[in-house]
């Protein structure tokens, strides 16, 4: 084979020829590149751009520091209003006690010792949850001080006032009028909250005229149109102690302000049995006849829905049931769980439960006759279930009717 040999000449020529090549890729890479197909300005730029032939402009505009801090205070006014609003409006009313109460004494000439003697026992055994104050009202007319409260709202304070109405003093003219206008105003004062059933007035006084105006008609239309300006639903007890003069007037009040008639008393032990039951007694009454006022009815229609079932009418059955799972009285339990500080609490409250026991068996039972209706099974076994527990409940309900009437029947008779 014939060997291949390169001059020298020739091999200069390759080396020559291999320089300006490379020269010359460099001068193409030092020269400015042409014009591209597209233009993109993204001078402070704040996005993302995709494709070609596309174009961006960004415009921002700097707020000063001051206009940036007023916004952010704006938007946390608004959000701390929400929230307030929120607090306020649903969180707050959760806290609302069952019972609002203002004891309202005389403390003008005459016994206050017997008085503020039977409201230290007493307010010893009100409710748990109850919101409590005190007031006392008896001095000069026209003065500042001739009412005054002792003890402002809130629970757990029964010890409070029962040493506040130690301290009364004896006033000079019984302000009666002035006594229960500032009361009634006790109970809208700013973030006041109202009670979940019941605000009240609870007046102990040996005076049922205002000795500071001779006019009861006008001191009465005064007290009723300030109880209406409130724009609450206050209920008044009146309790008039040894009242040798006036008692019509108090009972024209009390019938001026639609509320029953004044309870007169005349030793200090009828004044301490009396104001016991407005205290404590009453407002177990209320609860636990409220537990019978809600249950019963669900009771009765479940007794018609058995006869609905029978006739294949399972709609009118289900609309029953639906009721009766809705009739809950887990609220009234509760207060009267708050008030076992007496034998009638405790009866009442042991009665309410089981009652609430036994319309569950109730709803049991007839949910499975109608699952027995159903599927076509025979319904004398389930209707026999249904029978026991339904009879079980009323004899119960019958029970706790009869001790809510001889109970009521022991509470004041309202006259003289």
């Amino acid at each position: 084979m014939d060997e291949i040999r390169l001059s020298v000449d020739a091999t200069n020529e390759l080396s020559k020829a291999a320089s300006e090549a490379i020269q010359k890729t460099h001068e193409e890479l030092e020269e400015p590149a042409a014009d591209p197909k597209y233009t993109v300005n993204l001078g402070n730029a704040k996005g993302v751009i995709v494709g070609d032939h596309a174009r961006q402009w960004n415009t921002f505009w700097e707020l000063p520091k001051s206009v940036r801090r007023l916004l952010i205070v704006l938007l946390a006014g608004v959000l701390i209003a929400g929230s307030t609003f929120a607090v306020v409006r649903w969180v707050v009313p959760l806290f609302a006690p069952v019972y609002k109460t203002t004891f309202l004494i005389d403390a003008a000439e005459g016994d206050l010792a017997s008085v503020t003697g039977a409201l230290t026992t007493v307010v010893g055994n009100s409710g748990e949850r109850d919101s409590q104050s005190l007031r006392s009202f008896g001095g000069e007319c026209g003065s500042d001080e001739n009412t005054t409260q002792l003890v402002g709202f809130g629970t757990g304070n029964r010890q409070e006032i029962a040493q506040a109405a130690q301290s009364v003093r004896q006033g000079s003219k019984a302000t009666l009028q002035r006594g229960i206008v500032e009361a009634v105003s006790d109970f809208t004062t700013p973030f006041s909250l109202n009670a979940k059933q019941v605000n009240r007035i609870i007046v102990v006084t040996r005076h049922g005229k205002d000795a500071c105006d001779p006019d009861d008609e006008f001191v009465q239309s005064q007290i009723r149109d300030r109880v209406a300006a409130a724009g609450l639903s206050i209920e008044f007890r009146f309790i008039g102690y040894q009242v040798s003069d006036g008692g019509d007037e108090l009972t024209k009040l009390a019938t001026q302000l639609k509320q029953q008639e004044p309870t007169f008393t005349d030793s200090p032990e009828e004044l301490k049995r009396v104001l016991e039951w407005f205290t404590t007694i009453e407002p177990v009454l209320r609860s636990s006849q409220s537990v019978v006022n809600v249950l019963n009815p669900t009771v009765d229609k479940l007794n018609s829905a058995t006869e609905a079932i029978k006739n294949g009418r399972f709609d009118l059955a289900d609309a029953a049931m639906t009721e009766a799972r809705d009739a809950v009285v887990d609220f009234e339990i509760k207060d009267l769980d708050g008030r076992t500080s007496s034998a009638e609490a405790v009866r009442l409250r042991d009665m309410a439960v089981r009652l609430r026991t036994l319309q569950a068996s109730v709803i049991e039972a007839a949910e499975q006759l109608l699952d027995s209706a159903r599927s076509g099974r025979n319904l004398a076994e389930p209707l026999a279930v249904y029978s026991e527990a339904a009879d079980a409940y009323n004899a119960e309900a019958g029970i706790m009717t009869d001790e809510l009437t001889s109970l009521r029947a022991k509470g004041p008779g309202g006259t003289r």
